[in-house]
């Protein structure tokens, strides 16, 4: 089959790097960019774009197999890419309790574009990586021979090598780079790409994220790349918490820009990068001088 023609889709790229008027960083020296990847296309916004467009490629049109939670934006994403592009979409969700229950609006959403949900225990979620168990996912999910199979978030080699990109685009209009991190993949590719300081700041806690950034980069560049780090504290209590705290940040953030940059704050991965990044200002440690580059990597309907 031939690969799909991924310019029918229109990308904006690079995405756009807005200056923002901020005192919370001016007062410090700082100056704060916005790289708007949630801009990238309406629905395919921001890394989810950067991490699927080589893995789109690669799977030549056959149909897609992926993971995902009840509110994953990658499911989404990957659905909406079957639809405008004409292949069939399977999604594995984490939990077969959600089975036979009304879908809420993410998955809805999904089946809505056309891709079939399937439902597993988390303990088989949790082993999908495992050759018996992915092969035993394949049958419970009727996937035809040939069907291309995309990790949980869409990291694996060809988006790490996605999101270098992301990286180039900032070098030199930046000093620091900062991103919100569930699976990593974003952050191994952008650390690559960037040359300069890269800072991750992951959404689920475990403080499991920086063996998995290393194995990434092993696998997409044979070694390490770049200068990265994580600072763990800012994940709210884990994935999908938001905390009344978090909330009236997101709230207030929104309130103080939205004028200028129509910018809406996505709960779960962004706002807890902008509330570690207003943290980590009132700490010091950045620089006075230091241009700081925030990746919004989202919106909070997963549309832009």
């Amino acid at each position: 089959m031939n690969a799909p023609d991924l310019s029918r889709l229109r990308p904006r790229l690079p995405s756009p790097l807005e200056p923002v008027a901020d005192e919370r960083f001016a007062r410090h020296g700082l100056t704060l960019l916005l790289k708007r990847d949630d801009l990238i296309h309406p629905d395919l916004p921001g890394n989810k774009w950067r991490k699927l467009a080589l893995n789109l490629r690669e799977a030549a049109g056959r149909p897609v197999l992926t993971f995902g939670g009840a509110y994953s934006n990658h499911l989404r994403a990957a659905a909406a890419a079957g639809r405008l592009l004409g292949f069939p979409t399977v999604g594995v969700v984490r939990g077969d309790e959600l089975a036979g229950r009304p879908l809420n609006p993410s998955l809805a959403r999904c089946a809505a574009d056309g891709m079939r949900l399937v439902f597993v225990d988390r303990a088989t979620y949790r082993t999908k990586h495992e050759p018996d168990t992915l092969a035993r996912i394949l049958t419970l999910a009727e996937a035809p021979e040939g069907t291309y199979v995309v990790p949980e978030g869409g990291s694996n080699a060809l988006a790490v090598h996605g999101c270098v990109e992301l990286g180039r685009e900032l070098a030199g209009r930046a000093d620091v780079a900062v991103v919100a991190c569930g699976t990593g993949g974003t952050l191994a590719g952008l650390a690559a790409g960037f040359g300069g300081r890269t800072l991750g700041v992951p959404v689920l806690k475990g403080g499991f994220l920086g063996a998995e950034v290393r194995a990434l980069q092993e696998t997409a560049f044979g070694g390490p790349r770049g200068d990265w780090s994580l600072d763990e504290r800012f994940h709210g209590g884990g994935y999908a918490r938001v905390p009344p705290a978090l909330a009236a940040f997101a709230q207030d953030f929104e309130a103080r820009h939205r004028a200028r940059h129509g910018l809406a704050i996505e709960r779960l991965y962004v706002a807890k990068m902008l509330y570690g990044l207003v943290t980590l200002a009132a700490e010091g440690a950045f620089a006075p001088g230091t241009r700081i580059a925030a990746v919004i990597t989202g919106s909070p309907d997963g549309t832009a």
